[in-house]
């Protein structure tokens, strides 16, 4: 895991170029402090920080440079070793043990197209030094970022959006229909598009091409199909479980010690329970993040439970304390690169320090499972939809009913659940969002655009399949995997998320609506894999936390209360009549749209930092 950057296709003096590559990578030096590299040429300016993870050696540092081709590289290729071993067959050989390395030579053997041969996180950039022509490419889930400007043909780009604030080619302009998306929607990205006009995103599965000044970028991978197997339930569930422990085995590939974030949830629980399965004789640390008082979520029960039934894991906790967020707050949020718009990132802020503090460089982390097996509760909103949609009035009603009892709600919110049920099941996800966006809370732009700023596929074979298809690229996993990015490497730390292998992901569309969800169980294929794995207390768990804080309510009204400060002197982009109504009911106690006031308050305190 590392930070890149770069210059191409400049027309400033070399001095200049020297200079802003020597910045840039002083920026991201957080990202890589092993060592930091600088490749040049007329007109090109090629940086890297190191993380050294795989092959520690001098030898595989970066830029790496083979045959005329510049390398430099973030991320992981898992599945390294494999691709090597072809390439030796073809008749190419290697003066390192890296994973860098490989890329050089599949590069030079298949072009581009290698980039469909490769399991792993990346953004990687190769300078084709003979033929002066740059390629990036971008993983498939978007693990790892890629920002860029380009003017008139040059082309700047970093790792973070921070390091582009150097450049001459930025202005610190805003774009409006990202602040609006983060306000309504709670989206840090869409797209190509990040918080300021200049500056664009590479997005996930997405190569990038420059040369002699243009630049093009297109499609590499998609999740195609959708056709359903017919395999038995037990059948698939053995499948999965062997693409599950598979990718386990791929993300512990690493010359360093590995650790993991557990949550008590089933998705952590499930990385680290089977590691313990493949490595049971290894002594393996976990980081946790809980909170006491009332109302706050200690899940240290749960976690016991996966303790118990390994005893060589070495569980380490961490109870961040309202002095703690107060003190830490601003060097997060510099961290997170953008308005953070809910306040779990500072749990995970808090995780990644202490792993930091206790030495580990590279962890495990459960992020993407919810969102492609069915583990949010609005999924059900679209597995009912679907049930009214093929007139199933019967077995829509049972599973609203079942669903309602397990969360414990009455006839009110029954009726409001099936309601958007219904409106789940006969509108596309475009309309759904944009009901959301327009709707769900009062509308805090003063200019309210000509259609909404974002466009869902409405794909898949069934609601659920396109709901789970959007929360995968663009509504809800491309955000977590920025604070996931940005609170790991703040401490030099590579996350590795294992449930994100492509292959598991492409087989997971290839299950059937109830396979992975039904009216009393999330996540069921997950579930049945993990019988016996898991400990019983997580394997039964009905409840869905995510990673909860007490921030948009206790902490905005108390070590973070500085935040409201001076927050109705908006630019003129905020429209006033709601912003003072929504602040003046917050104030006077009301919480219910405390998430909407900490978005405001956030962006409010960052916009100082442009």
């Amino acid at each position: 895991m590392c930070g890149i950057a770069g210059i191409v296709g400049s027309r400033q003096s070399q001095d200049n170029d020297d200079a802003l590559i020597r910045s840039m990578l002083e920026i991201q030096h957080h990202r890589g402090p092993d060592s930091t590299g600088v490749w040049s040429a007329d007109g090109v300016r090629l940086g890297h920080n190191r993380l050294a993870i795989i092959d520690l050696s001098d030898a595989a540092n970066q830029p790496m440079i083979h045959d005329g081709l510049v390398l430099i590289f973030n991320g992981e290729i898992y599945n390294y070793v494999e691709i090597r071993k072809e390439l030796e067959f073809l008749g190419h050989r290697f003066c390192t043990s890296s994973d860098s390395e490989v890329i050089l030579h599949a590069f030079q053997q298949w072009g581009g197209g290698c980039v469909n041969r490769f399991m792993g996180m990346w953004a990687f950039v190769i300078w084709d030094d003979i033929q002066k022509r740059f390629f990036a490419s971008r993983d498939r889930f978007g693990i790892k970022p890629f920002n860029y400007i380009v003017k008139d043909g040059v082309l700047h780009f970093a790792s973070e959006l921070k390091t582009l604030k150097v450049s001459n080619l930025f202005q610190p302009i805003l774009n409006l229909n990202q602040v609006s998306r983060g306000i309504q929607l709670g989206w840090l990205c869409y797209e190509d598009e990040t918080y300021f006009d200049v500056i664009k995103s590479l997005p996930a599965a997405h190569n990038l091409e420059w040369y002699q000044g243009h630049i093009k970028t297109y499609k590499y991978w998609d999740v195609n199909g959708f056709d359903k197997s017919n395999l038995s339930f037990a059948e698939k569930v053995d499948r999965f479980r062997e693409h599950f422990m598979d990718s386990i085995r791929f993300h512990l590939r690493s010359d360093v010690p590995i650790a993991s974030c557990l949550s008590g949830g089933i998705d952590s629980s499930s990385i680290v329970s089977s590691v313990q399965k493949i490595t049971p004789d290894v002594k393996y640390k976990t980081f946790s993040i809980y909170y006491e008082g009332k109302g706050d979520v200690d899940e240290r029960s749960f976690v016991s439970e996966v303790i118990g039934k390994y005893p060589n894991i070495q569980p380490y906790y961490f109870s961040p304390s309202d002095d703690d967020v107060r003190d830490c707050f601003d060097h997060a949020l510099f961290h997170c690169d953008v308005p953070a718009t809910g306040s779990s990132f500072i749990s995970q802020y808090f995780l990644m320090r202490m792993i930091s503090k206790h030495g580990i460089k590279v962890v495990l982390d459960g992020q993407g499972a919810d969102e492609y097996l069915g583990g949010y509760m609005h999924t059900y909103y679209r597995l009912i939809g679907g049930m009214l949609r093929a007139f199933d009035l019967v077995g829509a009603y049972q599973a609203t009913s079942i669903v309602n009892s397990n969360l414990g709600n009455g006839v009110v919110k029954k009726l409001s659940h099936f309601g958007k049920s219904i409106v789940s099941g006969f509108s596309k996800e475009q309309s759904v969002y944009g009901l959301e966006y327009n709707r769900y809370f009062p509308f805090m732009m003063r200019e309210k655009p000509a259609k909404n700023p974002f466009e869902l596929k409405d794909c898949g074979a069934t609601k659920v399949d396109g709901f789970l298809y959007n929360l995968l690229f663009t509504t809800s996993l491309p955000s977590l995997l920025h604070y996931e990015d940005r609170n790991s490497m703040a401490f030099s730390i590579e996350s590795r998320v294992p449930f994100l292998d492509h292959r598991l992901v492409e087989y997971a569309f290839a299950l059937s609506d109830d396979d992975r969800i039904t009216p009393s169980t999330t996540k069921r294929v997950l579930r049945e894999a993990m019988r016996g794995i898991i400990p019983d207390a997580i394997f039964n768990r009905k409840d869905k936390k995510g990673f909860v804080t007490p921030g948009e309510s206790k902490w905005l009204r108390g070590p973070l209360s500085h935040l409201l400060d001076n927050i109705g002197e908006f630019p003129d982009f905020i429209d006033r009549k709601p912003l003072n109504k929504v602040l003046g009911d917050y104030k006077n106690g009301d919480n219910s749209k405390a998430i909407l006031v900490w978005r405001l308050a956030v962006l409010n305190h960052w916009m100082k930092s442009i």
